[in-house]
Parts: C-alpha cells; sequence; structure tokens
C-alpha cells in the first residue's frame, strides 16, 4: 500500500473547491504581479551588461520576467561592431553610465521615468501569462484528480507526476509561438507577413520546425516542475493540513524553488547555450549575398532558409563539461537563485491567496 499523506482540510475538499474559472483568475494575477515585481530586476541587470559590452557583441539576449525566459534580438542596423544613433530607441541599448545595480535603479528612475524599468515586458507577457495560466490550472486539477483517485488521500508521488505533466503540457503549446514571437521582434511585420513567414517555415522545416529548441526546454523545465511541487506539498504540508497563510506559501514557494533550481542548474546551462545559438541561426540566418533579415520578413517573396543542424544536448553537455568541468554545468547558479526563489513565492502565495480569496 503506497504511503500517503493525511487529508489536507482546506480548499481540496469537494465541497470548497473554487471553479477552474476562479482558477485561471487566480494564476493570471498571481504572473501579473510576479512580473511586474520581478522584471525590474532583469531589466537593470540587461541595462548593465549592455553597458560593459557583454551584450552588444551578441546577437541575442535572453529576457526574463519572472515567468519566462524569452530569446530577444540585438537589433542594430549596422551590426553589433557598428553602433549606431539609431539604436538608441532601443530600451537595453541605451548608455546610462550606471556604477552598479542601485545606481541603476536610481538613474533609469529619474532620468527615464519609473516605467523604463518595465521595458519591454508587454511582448513577453502575451505569451508568457496564458502559459503560466495554463500550468497551474492544469497541475491543480491533475493533483486533485490524482487525491480523488486515492480516497482524499494525497500520494508523495502526485504532486511530482502532475507538475511535470503539466509542465510538459504548457512549455509544448507555447513553444510554436515563442518562436514566432522571437522572429516577429527582430522586426516589425504586419499579420499578412507573419503568415507568410509561418508559411515559409512550415515548408522548409515541416510541422517539427515549430517545435526547435523544445526538448532543451523540456529537459529543464520538466524535472524542475516535477521536483518544486514535490518540495512546495511537501513544506506546506510541515506548517498547516489546511489552506496555507500568505507568508507559509512564501516560504515554501521559495525554499522550493530554490532546491528545484539547484537540481535543475546543469539543464539551464544547456538550455541556455543551445537557446542562444537557436535564436542566432533563426533571427540571423541567410546565406551570403542574401538580406538575412529581410530574406525572413522584408519586402517581397518571404524566404527561410532549409534546415540547418544544430548541437545536440548531449554534444552541448560535453562540450560544456571539457572546458570548466563540474563546475561549468553550475555557471550562474546564484544570480539564478536570486531570480527563481523570489519569482516562485511571489507566484504560489499570490496563487494560494487567491483560491482562498474566491473560496471566501
Amino acid at each position: 500500500m503506497p504511503k500517503v499523506e493525511p487529508e489536507c482540510e482546506g480548499l481540496d475538499d469537494p465541497r470548497f473547491r473554487i471553479t477552474m474559472t476562479q482558477q485561471m483568475a487566480a494564476s493570471c494575477t498571481g504572473a501579473l504581479i510576479t512580473s511586474l515585481l520581478m522584471t525590474p530586476f532583469d531589466v537593470v541587470k540587461i541595462r548593465l551588461q549592455t553597458q560593459q559590452k557583454s551584450l552588444l557583441s551578441n546577437k541575442c539576449f535572453l529576457y526574463c520576467n519572472g515567468l519566462m525566459d524569452h530569446l530577444c534580438p540585438c537589433i542594430n542596423p549596422n551590426g553589433p561592431a557598428q553602433p549606431s544613433p539609431q539604436v538608441s530607441q532601443f530600451w537595453y541599448q541605451r548608455n546610462g553610465h550606471f556604477t552598479g545595480t542601485v545606481d541603476a535603479f536610481m538613474k533609469i528612475t529619474r532620468n527615464e521615468g519609473i516605467f523604463s524599468l518595465w521595458s519591454g515586458l508587454s511582448p513577453t507577457l502575451v505569451l508568457a501569462v496564458p502559459a503560466t495560466v495554463v500550468y497551474f490550472v492544469t497541475y491543480e486539477n491533475l493533483r486533485l484528480f490524482i487525491k480523488d483517485r486515492h480516497g482524499g488521500f494525497q500520494p508523495h508521488w502526485g504532486p511530482f507526476m502532475a507538475g511535470s505533466i503539466a509542465r510538459f503540457w504548457a512549455v509544448t503549446l507555447v513553444s510554436p509561438l515563442e518562436l514566432i514571437r522571437t522572429k516577429m521582434q527582430s522586426k516589425k511585420v504586419s499579420y499578412q507577413e507573419m503568415q507568410q513567414a509561418l508559411k515559409s517555415m512550415l515548408h522548409y522545416h515541416g510541422f517539427r520546425g515549430l517545435f526547435k529548441g523544445l526538448g532543451s526546454t523540456l529537459l529543464r523545465d520538466v524535472p524542475f516542475s516535477g521536483i518544486y511541487w514535490f518540495h512546495y506539498e511537501k513544506i506546506k504540508g510541515l506548517f498547516t493540513t489546511g489552506v496555507p497563510s500568505f507568508g507559509v506559501s512564501f516560504l515554501a514557494g521559495a525554499t522550493a524553488g530554490s532546491i528545484a533550481a539547484i537540481a535543475t542548474n546543469p539543464f539551464d546551462v544547456v538550455k541556455t547555450h543551445q537557446q542562444i545559438e537557436l535564436g542566432e541561426k533563426e533571427i540571423y540566418s541567410g546565406k551570403k549575398g542574401r538580406p538575412k533579415l529581410q530574406s525572413v520578413f522584408g519586402p517581397g517573396p518571404i524566404v527561410t532558409d532549409p534546415p540547418r543542424k544544430s548541437s545536440t544536448m548531449m554534444k552541448t553537455l560535453k562540450n560544456i563539461y571539457s572546458r570548466n568541468g563540474v563546475s561549468g554545468l553550475f555557471t550562474g547558479l546564484t544570480p539564478r537563485l536570486v531570480k527563481v526563489a523570489p519569482a516562485c513565492a511571489i507566484m504560489i502565495s499570490t496563487f494560494e491567496y487567491g483560491k482562498y480569496f474566491f473560496h471566501r
């Protein structure tokens, strides 16, 4: 007989459960609050990297709104090596002469306005919020389904299974849209041009072309989600078997997020390498003598280059290990913890409070 946990006396009771629509509202609210609180830190990080010339030499950079990592192109009409006055219109390339994180916060707010701390947020929320809603609603209903099938008791493996399946579904659903968004962001296009670009991509790459980079994302996000929800439910259960307080949810979310981030950091390193590589190939693809961005989105016939082979996950992993050893697989762990722990804490505590709010 499998080990089970005591029945939760809170909102898991079928008599007191909120509806799926209310779950969606709670998760949507949590997603918006998380992104609004976490985005300024990533904007400041990107501005500091730009100032240090560590971003302008690249073709892409990762933008995190607290919910998802989004690939963004470094748009420069003359190329990264030839700065142009035109690039000042792009928020991530403004020079603020910052001496550190606190100084960057103060100068951006004073010189550019407080809303500059949320630069670039709107385009990413179009995908991040729906994906987060799908993820949390799917997890909640799968967890409750497993619990109901075990006589009202939650097996230890229930949250791990529900979290893994929910993340797999949410990531797979949003992957094609994220790839299209990345291409679209590199050059403003009309809906008609977007349709032409999509048709061209399907023509050369097939249906599988819409899911480029999905494997490395799943390799990181699915284990992270399973580990996170397993530890969250365990830690929450140590404090209460009923409705958790905001503080309990916040602490459990931060702790569980930290554990999951440490356990899956090697996969995050691989995923980041592959995401940047894929972005540079997809956004700046083009053969010699042909326009690059224009060959995909410019006027005239929409052209997408035939498929080009990318590094496999195992090859990327071996390359990182051969260059830097085991320590290379845990590169960026501290910044990731600083980002992941509060994001997980804010999201889950807001979601739990939203459930309680609708129950009342």
